[in-house]
């Protein structure tokens, strides 16, 4: 096997290479080696430079040993040898050098970056914090307190430009090996004492005092139930009250907590399952088609979305409107919004200037003809969308993929409109589409391999999260959203405020609760798309309150009022009593004898409506996993990510408890609204969970 740490002289200067593709991740025999290498280097050498192959320093853990025995040594044991040693070290920073990577420059002397390289500790993405000393550590180095908290506590990858200007590197050179060589030359055969972070000590000052509270505040904010922000905070502060030994004690004691808490299995959960939703179905097999340039049909909010997803992603764009009215109006909205991010720092005038050269208008179907992605974003009913497929099919040129955004109708109904259905794909984006992350990817009975690769590559290029589902009505994420929706609604009619059924959601992690988000996509969507569907007398009583609210003039947001009345200057919400009328006089007219409702079961009836559809997503094939449903709600619906995803949820909960609410709720007065899933009920009956059903069918 060939050796993953290796040492090359360059005159009295040691180069240790670590060399573990693709990332350098600190496996055990990463770690062992440079152990080893750095105690030979002792006696060779005046000074070392500790570097990683392939342009990346050393990008983390390696996961694969996540939720396994610890093969020694463990990080914090290597770097204390690294930090402990008696030539001085110097870090090359390149690539993604994230986690136990910044944590092992850390414990190096000195620290050279590479122009490109990102520097970050985003264990608390993980439900982790650092433990291997970047709590302890970072405070010791950074002159700023804040920058420190910034690191640990938000996970957010750093520029090399940035670390340099807070502190956390010594150098910024475009050759980093060769500044960090010379450094190591420079600083060979001198006193390196003051360059040990763990000899260096801190007193808590009432300015600094000041800087966690107010940080206490913002990152419990910001965290919405997450334990690992707030537990990381708790760290740093301890690097100032405590001994640098002791506060690496509390640090990993901390560490081994998390690991083994929900929260962070719900995390880790996640983060697999979003590589693996990347991932083609085990019966694809090919290359993606070839995409140069892009047309979007629809310069509205959504296809003026997906056209800025392109152009940020270097694609030419070719914009299709029926009006160039509509053109200008839709492009003056895409500028404005890049525009904005001038003030921020995120873009900058010639950044705007540019993505929106890439930008060109058309009235006329002919102009896409030498588009080879062509996705349509028109009005949302099958009528329109045939039309469209119809047109597209006499212009685009051979090979072209045909992408449909259609939320909820059928692609196989769609694809049948033209002479290649075999082209024709859905490319679900969610609104904004520049902003949210996912991807619903819809394979039609006829889309070729080479097609739904292409999709998948697409969503790689433009940095969208894809996940694959099968034609059916709604996909996976609308599909399941008509039950969690229902049963909100019906929880009103039965007792419950509209204010407390959002707070018990928001307070388990939702950003917003489902009234709320009703109020802010607009109560009339739903009520015009209720009006062409031929809905059963029970479901239609659900919505017998909100008809009335847009009947009475309260669309939401955007007339001032909906559930809720909203502030005209802040958005602010509060009770609006109209609605509240109207709530009791349905409940009055509808015969139902209110009750009170407990936050547990306005949680358990909507999380487990999520999970009960999943199943039957899942049994009827519309998902391949349930670890990709977990990911469409994370990423399209706000899920807190922390929870892993409702099926992930479920599982945690346990689906023979889930199974047997779902049971009672479906033999109760509202058991026309509930139809228990054969899957749930088998796997609830045979002791296993939804990540048993992922092992055993992918």
């Amino acid at each position: 096997m060939t050796k993953s740490v290796t040492t090359e002289m360059r005159g009295d200067v040691a180069v240790i290479w670590i060399d573990n593709p693709p990332v350098n991740a600190l496996s055990y025999h990463v770690r062992q080696g440079i152990v080893a290498e750095l105690a030979a280097a002792q006696s060779t050498a005046k000074a070392a430079v500790l570097a990683g192959r392939g342009g990346t320093f050393i990008a983390g853990a390696d996961i694969r040993e996540f939720g396994k025995p610890l093969i020694d040594p463990i990080l914090p044991d290597v770097l204390d040898h690294v930090e402990a040693s008696g030539i001085p070290v110097v870090a090359v920073v390149e690539g993604n050098t994230l986690g136990g990577g910044l944590e092992t420059a850390l414990a190096c002397h000195y620290r050279v970056a590479a122009p490109k390289a990102k520097l970050g500790l985003p264990e608390v993405n993980l439900g982790l914090l650092p433990g291997a000393g970047g709590t302890q550590r970072a405070p010791r180095l950074l002159p700023n307190v804040a920058d420190a908290i910034t690191l640990a506590a938000s996970g957010r990858p750093i520029s090399a430009a940035k670390a340099m200007d807070i502190g956390l590197v010594d150098q910024v050179a475009d050759d980093a090996l060769d500044a960090a060589v010379k450094l190591a030359e420079e600083v060979a055969g001198k006193n390196f004492e003051d360059r040990r972070l763990s000899k260096v000590s801190l007193a808590m000052t009432p300015d600094i005092e000041a800087v966690f509270e107010a940080s206490l505040t913002e990152v419990t904010k910001k965290a919405k139930g997450a334990h690992a922000p707030v537990r990381a905070l708790q760290s740093i502060r301890n690097a100032f009250e405590m001994p640098f030994r002791e506060g690496m004690d509390q640090e990993r004691a901390t560490f081994k907590e998390l690991v083994v808490s929900d929260q962070s299995n719900a995390l880790r959960h996640i983060f697999f399952a979003e590589r693996q939703s990347a991932k083609p179905p085990s019966d694809v097999s090919g290359t993606p088609r070839k995409v140069a340039k892009v047309g979007i049909l629809g310069a509205g909010t959504m296809g003026g979305g997906i056209a800025m997803t392109y152009a940020e992603a270097g694609f030419p764009v070719t914009m299709l409107e029926m009006s160039d009215a509509a053109l200008d109006k839709g492009l003056a909205t895409m500028e404005a919004n890049w525009s904005r991010g001038i003030k921020s720092g995120r873009i900058t005038e010639q950044g705007v200037a540019e993505r929106m050269a890439r930008l060109t208008r058309t009235t006329d179907y002919a102009d896409l003809a030498d588009c080879d992605l062509i996705i349509e974003a028109v009005f949302e009913t099958m009528e329109v969308k045939r039309e469209v497929f119809k047109k597209l099919d006499q212009v685009a040129k051979p090979g072209a993929v045909l992408a449909t955004n259609t939320s909820y109708l059928d692609i196989n109904e769609i694809a049948a409109e033209t002479s290649r259905p075999q082209d024709v794909l859905g490319m679900h984006y969610f609104s904004p589409a520049n902003i949210m992350p996912l991807l619903e990817i819809v394979r039609a009975d006829k889309t070729a391999d080479d097609v739904l690769l292409t999709a998948l590559d697409m969503a790689k290029k433009t940095r969208k999260t894809p996940a694959i589902a099968r034609v059916g009505h709604g996909f996976i994420g609308n599909r399941m959203l008509t039950p969690y929706l229902r049963q909100a609604n019906l929880l009103i009619l039965e007792g419950a405020s509209p204010e407390q059924v959002d707070k018990a959601l928001t307070d388990f992690g939702w950003a917003m609760g489902p009234i709320s988000v009703s109020d802010l996509a607009g109560l009339d969507i739903g009520y015009k798309s209720r009006k062409d569907q031929d809905l059963s007398e029970h479901e239609q009583r659900i919505y017998t309150v909100a008809d009335r609210l847009v009947e009475a003039g309260h669309l939401g947001q955007k007339s001032g009022s909906g559930f809720y009345n909203y502030d005209k200057a802040t958005r602010a919400r509060s009770e609006n009593p109209e609605a509240t009328k109207i709530i009791e006089e349905v409940r009055a007219e509808l015969g139902i004898n209110t009750r009170a409702i407990s936050d547990e079961e306005i949680v358990e009836r909507t999380m487990f409506a999520l999970a009960n559809e999943g199943a039957h997503v899942l049994a009827e094939g519309v998902a391949q996993r349930a670890s990709d449903i977990d990911v469409v709600y994370n990423h399209g619906y706000g899920y807190p990510r922390w929870r892993g995803g409702p099926m992930f949820y479920a599982s945690t909960v346990g689906l023979k408890d889930v199974a047997a609410r779902v049971m009672e709720w479906s033999e109760g007065s509202s058991g026309v609204h509930w139809t228990p899933s054969d899957l749930l009920m088998s796997l609830a009956d045979e002791g296993k969970d939804f990540g048993d059903y992922d092992k055993e069918n992918t």
